[in-house]
């Protein structure tokens, strides 16, 4: 992805014509993009057999779902609902992993009489499973490995403190449960955070969970989860993807041999897959000098994009309806009643209102993660696939809001 030149085509698309199309503001997606960051996966852990399952949460569009069906691509679900969307776009019941977190009993069996494969984290689900089914259901399960990684601690997932996983030093009474019930244990799962840029650590946690499989004699699969950084400005650090496919499949395939069988490994990637094919298109409404900063009013904000609010992500912005060469520092802002700073101290070219700013990495978590507050509508979302952009989910408008409103 290139950060000096603001993109403004897609597939010979321009991005211009698009938000004339389909209103301001959109989210937009490059199906090419995505189908490269597929093949990058499959060609790094090349040598075993595995399986890139698409963490649903980060971008649950059916379309979305559908083309990663159509590229080979399985899928990874937090909830019963996102399961019928997998379903929807072509996922067969059993090609599914429900991961859920706190998961009630009501979805648990849902999901298992549904057929998806069931991953759970908790000793009491682990309990309740095996009060309910015993040997007679498969079901995988979440370690928290107790190491802290990622991008920040909101988006950290394996150290001590999160909520998610059976940490490992709870392995003997998880044990205990098994025997217990003789639950069918047939995966491991691990997911340690999002945006590690350290092999090192997928390597440490990955001896954890390796070591932990030997506890288990009726396994398929182990599931390394993701966590893949993708660059989100100029000379970002990444995930040498590369090197770390290199090093797991050794590992993996040496443990296969070990432990007497041929596993299959599990790649659970959200972000890595979807994040660089977005871009969110937004409107400039004010241009707000003050005696400290110039604001850049747009027609959206903490309701469509998140992220910079929650986790301080940074979002690569660049103004394409502009060639001119001077630029200005602005704090880019958006038009909810809240603090809601997108861009803080940005140089970009002079700005009048109506021009169309373009944030870059709105793939992952955009829309997903959207709400209506301030009684905003969401967007669109179009994708851009073989030359073409279509609409692959349209505006709301004020009757969806009231919809399920008794009025």
């Amino acid at each position: 992805m290139s950060f000096q030149q603001p993109v403004t085509h897609i597939q010979g698309v321009s991005l211009l014509s698009i938000i004339e199309e389909f209103g301001s503001p959109v989210y937009v997606y490059d199906a090419n993009k995505i189908i490269q960051q597929i093949q990058s996966l499959k060609n790094a852990f090349d040598g075993t057999d595995n399986t890139i399952k698409f963490a649903a949460k980060a971008l649950t569009n059916v379309q979305v779902l559908k083309l990663m069906k159509q590229n080979g691509v399985g899928v990874d679900v937090v909830s019963f609902n996102e399961g019928k969307m997998a379903e929807l776009a072509g996922f067969l019941p059993e090609d599914i992993m429900l991961t859920p977190s706190n998961v009630s009993r009501a979805e648990l069996q849902a999901a298992v009489e549904t057929g998806y494969q069931l991953n759970l984290d908790s000793i009491p689900a682990i309990e309740t499973f095996g009060q309910l089914y015993g040997p007679t259901k498969k079901v995988a399960v979440r370690i928290n490995p107790g190491v802290m990684a990622g991008g920040n601690y909101k988006i950290s997932t394996g150290h001590s403190q999160s909520k998610f996983g059976i940490a490992i030093q709870q392995l003997p009474e998880l044990l205990t449960i098994v025997d217990r019930y003789k639950i069918n244990i047939n995966g491991l799962h691990v997911h340690t955070g999002s945006e590690i840029t350290d092999v090192g650590v997928f390597m440490q946690v990955a001896d954890i969970l390796l070591s932990t499989a030997n506890q288990f004699d009726q396994l398929e699969f182990i599931d390394f989860g993701g966590g893949f950084k993708v660059a989100y400005k100029e000379n970002d650090r990444v995930t040498d993807i590369d090197l770390l496919g290199k090093s797991l499949v050794k590992k993996f395939n040496d443990f296969c041999l070990r432990y007497g069988k041929k596993l299959k490994l599990y790649l659970e990637p959200g972000k890595f897959l979807v994040s660089e094919a977005g871009y969110f298109l937004t409107t400039v409404t004010v241009v707000k000098p003050t005696p400290t900063i110039t604001f850049i009013g747009v027609d959206s904000g903490l309701n469509h994009l998140i992220r910079p609010m929650m986790y301080d992500a940074y979002h690569h912005i660049m103004n394409i309806s502009t060639t001119q060469a001077e630029t200005a520092t602005y704090n880019v802002v958006g038009n909810i009643c809240e603090t809601d700073t997108l861009g803080a101290e940005r140089i970009l070219p002079i700005t009048k209102v109506g021009d169309i700013l373009s944030f870059y990495n709105a793939g992952a978590y955009g829309f997903t993660m959207a709400s209506n507050y301030n009684a905003r509508v969401r967007p669109a979302e179009v994708l851009v696939e073989n030359g073409k952009a279509r609409l692959i989910r349209r505006r709301e408008n004020l009757d969806d809001l009231l919809r399920t409103q008794i009025l």
